[in-house]
């Protein structure tokens, strides 16, 4: 398993060992002991999938102050995956980090409590797994506006489809204060 920084501290893209023939391939897309050597000592409570078709742009999400981390990666197909951090106090307050994840690739990203997460669909479609620490709280789901001209993210989609839901999240200049996550 190989590590891989980026630009947030916190955010990582995992690499997993890989073994494979001309029969098809194996890898652990989580082990709690070799994570924890890296690191990353987690505990998953619920798992998550979904599939998108292409140009769907899922995001930006978080909960407040139930927070998830999530260990995300796909299954079938491609995506551009996005970190943002929205945690009050932290000097990397509203800068984001991205990752391509693919099958092909087999990378995981893992994005901490308190950043907002989101992705948009490359390929004809895409089956997307989160891991999560903690339990989906409808009562404190929230969300950031994907395409936040303060935020400058560099989506690969100019026109992605988006829910009702992700039209209407709001920039995050405009999100209270006491809604954001807080830099421990």
């Amino acid at each position: 398993m190989k590590i891989i920084k980026t630009t947030l501290s916190g955010c990582v893209v995992i690499e997993p060992a890989v073994h494979g023939d001309a029969r098809g391939f194996f890898y652990e897309s989580f082990n709690a002991a070799r994570f924890a050597q890296a690191g990353l000592d987690l505990t998953f409570v619920q798992t998550n999938v979904s599939r998108s078709a292409q140009g769907v742009l899922r995001g930006l999400h978080y909960q407040w102050p139930h927070p998830q981390g999530k260990l995300v990666s796909v299954l079938e197909g491609e995506v551009y995956d996005v970190a943002v951090d929205i945690r009050v106090g932290s000097p990397t307050f509203g800068r984001w980090t991205a990752a391509i994840l693919s099958a092909d690739n087999k990378r995981h990203f893992w994005v901490p409590e308190g950043f907002a997460h989101g992705f948009a669909v490359l390929s004809e479609n895409a089956t997307f797994v989160y891991q999560c620490t903690a339990p989906y709280d409808r009562t404190t789901d929230a969300g950031v506006r994907w395409n936040d001209a303060a935020l400058a993210i560099d989506w690969p989609i100019a026109e992605p489809l988006l829910s009702d839901k992700d039209q209407r999240t709001p920039f995050l200049a405009d999100v209270p204060r006491e809604k954001l996550p807080i830099y421990p």
